[in-house]
């Protein structure tokens, strides 16, 4: 096993070498760029400073399951992705990703990504020491994630990464025209009416607060959140016990659980006597939900989710 990272840093470092000799010093200071003709490549401003990508890449590599995301909804599929293989598929995308190479999850896979020979890599930023090897081996632009309340502002980077801002404000548009259509369906019957959200991850029960991905699309259709739920806290997730099952309380009540182990201890939490006495519960308004959807934080998990809510809010039989 050491061998094989040693080899594949020493390829790393050939590669980085190669490029300096051929290219020249394409590296200023702050600036990751690979050599460039005038003209044929735009510098983009990103969390760990400016890199020059190319006008039209074609070959793209994403390092995150939103960035990915983002980019297929841009019409764009990458050459390869991290977090495409790992144990929680995400089923807004299966469909989507025949033919894309899978690069790891939490740090990419270098030689993998060596031989994929992309243009331009882009990302989030959990991982800055990768950095400086990603720019030799392409123009790399790394987004500060800051959490699934950044979600909106990392696909308009992506498309200005990728030259399709166009693309953007068309799939922006689309959106908000799904907005305002499940808005016209609902009309004024959830007037007062407040739209819990919970979820259950390995060891930890969390909702997700003011800002997040999912609520921001329900705000987007004006919909209401509890109280105890509608407020700014870290990471966007309010994390509570089964003794405080009462945070989970609403009107209505969307759950999902991350794993089958998961799945199965929201089972568990329905025998519990305070979930009994959830408003959602007395009143059938709990409906399981697909955790990495509601959580997917870029547009087609979006209207996968605009999907679930004219699904149980909009075609179903009048109480």
């Amino acid at each position: 096993m050491m061998t094989r990272w040693l080899i594949g840093w020493f390829l790393v470092g050939i590669l980085g070498f190669s490029l300096m000799t051929s290219c020249g010093n394409h590296r200023s200071e702050g600036i990751s760029s690979g050599e460039q003709p005038a003209g044929e490549c735009q510098i983009v401003q990103h969390e760990l400073g400016e890199t020059c990508v190319p006008n039209d890449p074609q070959r793209v590599a994403t390092l995150s399951l939103y960035t990915l995301a983002h980019a297929i909804s841009l019409g764009v599929k990458p050459i390869g992705s991290t977090h495409i293989d790992n144990w929680y598929p995400a089923p807004y995308l299966e469909e989507k990703l025949n033919g894309i190479d899978a690069l790891g999850n939490e740090r990419p896979n270098f030689e993998k990504l060596l031989s994929l020979k992309p243009d331009v890599v882009v990302g989030l930023d959990w991982d800055e020491a990768i950095y400086p090897t990603l720019s030799e081996i392409a123009p790399t632009v790394l987004d500060d994630w800051g959490g699934t309340e950044n979600w909106q502002v990392h696909l308009d980077l992506v498309a200005e990464v990728l030259g399709k801002q166009e693309e953007a404000e068309q799939a922006w548009a689309h959106y908000y025209k799904r907005i305002e259509e499940l808005k016209e369906a609902i009309g004024n019957r959830y007037n007062g009416k407040t739209i819990s959200l919970a979820f259950v991850a390995p060891g930890v029960i969390f909702s997700e607060t003011k800002g997040s991905f999912s609520d921001s699309i329900l705000k987007d259709i004006g919909l209401q959140r509890p109280t105890a739920q509608d407020v700014v806290v870290a990471d966007s997730q309010l994390q509570f016990g089964e003794e405080s099952l009462d945070i989970a309380d609403g009107d209505f009540l969307f759950i999902g659980g991350l794993t089958r182990d998961e799945k199965d201890k929201i089972q568990e939490l329905e025998q519990q006597p305070l979930w009994q006495k959830l408003r959602a519960v007395q009143e059938n308004h709990v409906y399981i939900i697909d955790y990495m959807t509601w959580r997917g934080g870029n547009l087609i998990a979006a209207n996968a989710v605009i999907d679930d809510l004219f699904k149980y809010l909009v075609n179903v039989d009048d109480e």
